[in-house]
């Protein structure tokens, strides 16, 4: 191919990534400018991309009206635990299929994959009737307690297939030193595993800061709500003078999903390698 035609078709590959980049960040950008419109700008038409006067207060104005940072440190502390639940569970679990061999081990592995495919209302009333009977309803436990318990079957999968990509002539050497399975696990294959945990963390982490089924079946009292839940306060409660609230919704979903932003860039570089090395052997 000549370079006039390199030149053509990395134009046109560039220039088709630009367009997709800005029609899949437009929502962000049209969610970040309605948050700053005041109320009569909402409904204009045609709409205004931009505000005619930046509303800063539109900020300052969800925080006092809900109590927006008790549902922040709610979100915070059920991602923190369930993701690092998650972890521990999931690379124990995966590092049982990947290197021991017993019986019906096959098995079991397909029949984890096999919950992929269960929908979560299915299994909904059987959960919600175990945390009545132990008493954890409107409490934050039924979030974050199951991961503990290797509750995702997608982790362990991810995790399993780079452990076994990973050579077991490290295992045999570190056995020949005198080192334990567990020793084997935290010395040698945790640290090989930094790109695919962080893979498991980003999409966990995201997963429940997002999650609203499960704090709006457990949840009661407002102040054990989690964001998710929480912003639907303004959809629900009229404003202080009958006006939209559309532009506060706007704001407290910027607040709400900027840690994830900046999650998923500070975890960019591991997140794109464990997705790529996932699955290469196995």
């Amino acid at each position: 191919m000549s370079g006039r035609g390199r030149g053509a078709g990395a134009l046109a590959f560039y220039g088709s990534a630009a367009l997709l980049a800005v029609v899949f960040m437009f929502p962000f950008f049209w969610t970040l400018a309605s948050s700053l419109k005041a109320p009569s700008e909402l409904f204009n038409f045609p709409p205004t991309f931009l505000p005619e006067e930046p509303q800063w207060s539109n900020y300052a104005t969800v925080l006092r009206r809900v109590p927006f940072v008790t549902w922040f440190g709610n979100s915070l502390f059920v991602v923190v635990v369930g993701t690092i639940g998650t972890l521990v569970s999931c690379t124990l679990v995966a590092y049982s299929f990947s290197r021991f061999r017993y019986h019906g081990r096959d098995l079991m592995f397909v029949m984890t994959l096999g919950t992929v495919m269960l929908p979560a209302e299915v299994t909904l009333v059987p959960r919600y009737l175990i945390f009545r009977d132990l008493g954890w309803l409107d409490t934050l436990r039924p979030l974050w307690v199951p991961e503990w318990l290797g509750a995702s079957a997608f982790s362990i999968f991810l995790i399993r297939q780079f452990i076994m990509s990973i050579p077991r002539d490290l295992d045999e050497a570190a056995i020949v030193d005198g080192a334990g399975y567990l020793r084997i696990l935290a010395s040698i294959l945790v640290p090989a595993l930094k790109p695919v945990l962080a893979t498991v963390a980003v999409i966990q982490a995201v997963a429940n800061w997002n999650d609203f089924l499960g704090p709006l079946i457990y949840l009661n009292s407002p102040e054990n709500f989690t964001l998710a839940v929480g912003l639907r306060y303004f959809n629900q409660s009229p404003g202080e003078t009958g006006r939209p609230q559309q532009h506060l919704l706007m704001a407290a979903a910027v607040m709400s999903i900027t840690p994830c932003i900046v999650l998923f860039f500070a975890a960019q570089r591991y997140f794109v390698r464990g997705i790529v090395t996932s699955g290469i052997k196995g």
